[in-house]
């Protein structure tokens, strides 16, 4: 063969995925079968996404390893529509995998084997389409303890895979409901059927709020008070407010992610110092509630209206916040309303304040989830044919999916991608990438979210791109939108990213400040701050390290709510009734 037909043959296979180049490596009889229980209830059948889970090691269920780090385990993925109990789901080669393409692939040898079934629904969408969906159970969208899925004891076996035999698996155990939260003194739930989501879903849809009342609530029924909407992940309960101190038994226990020893102490004591700050005599009365929007798709809705997921933003601030505000005494008047928030909810605090600029006096966004797609993490959806390698003559380099505060990458978007895709096609894995896509992207031909890129190979559909930045491109949305955004935007942004963000996320704040400090006519006054090594989710704390400053979100802004709330609020305005 000549050197010119060898170098192509070497730039042929670089440019092979490598779960692609996995899956093809070879071929194996080897099969498994997954079955319900037939005391299982579901005569009718069972759609949902079914498991196969493989561990090297039983420091827990294999359910609960699957992840993104080094010590992630295996798990492979099929759709099942209509499955009777008793019937066989069948694993073989050809079903696709992470961190492994396919079972081929796996080294002869000792494994813990379990399956689970993640249960789906029907919807019939106002929209006429019908679509398999996991509704919430009260988890916050997590398949691996979803009430109601079932999946089987874990057990240790030899596989190889050049066997030509079927293990199989039956699962006989079902997870169990969550029991609600309790309300007490000072945190109270709520729930409310949403008419706007309803109708959309074809089926009830709730929303819930978690409310923090402030200390005096009952004794002071004359005071109504300033409202804060603390956005983020799905809260069963309001977290991070402890009246008792910190339990003087507990066991430290070490936190990975901070490499810190104790680390369930420190938030013991963190939660204690909320609350005696709460009640505190300097300490303004506000209402702080956390939303909850979980959804088919993910644990919240990104607070805003979406063709996938329904009128969420409407929802929340024309049918949650009023009757929230109704409950509790609340002023109920755009000055007096503020929101933060951190990452996801980094997101929603600046996603809502633009979209609703009339209704909060201000926005503290903390490490926001990519505000400019320019910069959506490391990709550029605008400009880049491929998301997860970048267009190069004679070498293929992966784009990085997360890192330490070093750089240290410890996985790729290409790899957290394909995880995504074994835990659910159609956008419904649960997890990070695929609710971005169901938030922003347009609804495709069979009802589900239309790609931003190919799930497998990267590619990006440029057309969905123009999509998003028309739509929920943040950065785009406010420099278009200036001229009428600017007067009811002035004075209300305030964004905070870790200059060494696990997520890159600092890359797109880098965007919007530049964008924010060349509006004119007015200025934004916009307030944007880093802190250099600092990861994924600083909040503006200049200092205490990540580990106990993203534990006093309640305190942090504080000072800066008060001080707004002087600056701007309308003659005649409430502003000492709730300062007893």
């Amino acid at each position: 063969m000549s050197l010119h037909l060898v170098l192509l043959a070497l730039v042929a296979f670089m440019l092979v995925p490598a779960q692609f180049a996995a899956a093809q490596s070879g071929d194996s009889p080897l099969k498994f079968g997954i079955s319900v229980s037939e005391a299982e209830e579901g005569a009718g059948g069972f759609d949902g996404r079914m498991f196969l889970l493989i561990s090297n090691n039983n420091d827990k269920e294999p359910r609960f390893q699957i992840g993104n780090g080094p010590d992630a385990q295996l798990i492979f993925g099929i759709d099942v529509n209509g499955l009777k109990p008793g019937e066989d789901a069948i694993f073989d080669a050809s079903v696709f995998g992470y961190p492994l393409a396919s079972l081929a692939d796996l080294p002869p040898g000792d494994y813990y084997i379990q399956g689970l079934l993640h249960k789906y629904e029907t919807f019939h969408r106002a929209d006429g389409h019908t679509v398999k969906l996991p509704m919430d159970r009260g988890e916050g969208q997590h398949w691996n303890r979803a009430p109601g899925n079932v999946y089987s004891v874990p057990r240790k076996i030899h596989i190889d895979p050049s066997e030509d035999r079927t293990i199989r698996i039956r699962l006989t155990e079902t997870i169990p409901p969550i029991e609600p939260p309790v309300d007490t003194p000072y945190i109270k739930h709520i729930t409310i059927q949403s008419k706007l989501l309803t109708e959309f879903w074809g089926r009830p849809m709730h929303l819930g709020a978690v409310v923090l009342l402030p200390h005096g609530f009952d004794e002071h029924p004359e005071a109504r008070f300033p409202l804060i909407v603390n956005h983020g992940h799905f809260p069963a309960t309001f977290g991070g407010f402890r009246p008792d101190p910190p339990d003087k038994d507990l066991e430290p226990e070490y936190s990975d992610r901070f490499s810190l020893d104790g680390y369930n102490i420190i938030q013991q004591e963190h939660a204690h110092q909320l609350y005696q700050d709460w009640i505190s005599d300097d300490f303004p009365r506000f209402v702080i509630i956390e939303v909850q929007h979980a959804n088919p798709f993910y644990d919240d809705s990104y607070a805003v209206n979406s063709a996938n997921l329904g009128p969420y933003g409407d929802a929340i601030m024309q049918e949650l916040i009023p009757e929230v505000e109704r409950q509790f005494r609340c002023i109920g008047e755009g000055w007096a309303r503020f929101t933060y928030g951190g990452s996801t909810g980094g997101w929603e605090a600046l996603a809502v304040q633009v979209m609703y600029p009339d209704d909060f006096n201000g926005c503290f966004a903390a490490c926001p989830d990519p505000i400019d797609f320019r910069a959506y993490t490391v990709v550029d959806i605008y400009q880049d044919k491929n998301a997860y390698y970048p267009e190069e003559d004679w070498k293929r380099t992966p784009r990085p999916g997360q890192r330490n505060y070093l750089g240290h990458v410890s996985t790729t978007l290409e790899q957290t991608n394909h995880r995504e895709l074994v835990l659910g096609t159609h956008s419904r894995s649960g997890d990070q990438w695929d609710i971005w896509e169901a938030v922003y992207s347009p609804v495709g031909d069979d009802g589900y979210p239309k790609r931003l890129w190919d799930k497998m190979t990267g590619e990006i559909d440029h057309t969905v791109a123009a999509y998003w930045r028309e739509n929920y491109d943040l950065g785009h949305i406010i420099k278009r939108d200036w001229k009428t955004l600017g007067p009811k935007l002035r004075g209300k942004i305030n964004i905070y990213c870790g200059g060494m963000d696990n997520y890159y996320l600092n890359n797109a704040v880098y965007l919007v400040e530049d964008m924010l400090n060349t509006l004119t006519d007015p200025p934004a006054d916009a307030f944007v701050d880093y802190e250099c090594r600092a990861e994924h989710c600083w909040n503006g704390d200049h200092t205490r390290p990540n580990a106990t400053s993203r534990l006093r979100y309640h305190q942090m802004y504080v000072d800066e709510i008060l001080k707004r709330i002087e600056e701007t609020a309308p003659e005649g305005a409430d502003l000492t009734s709730w300062r007893y």
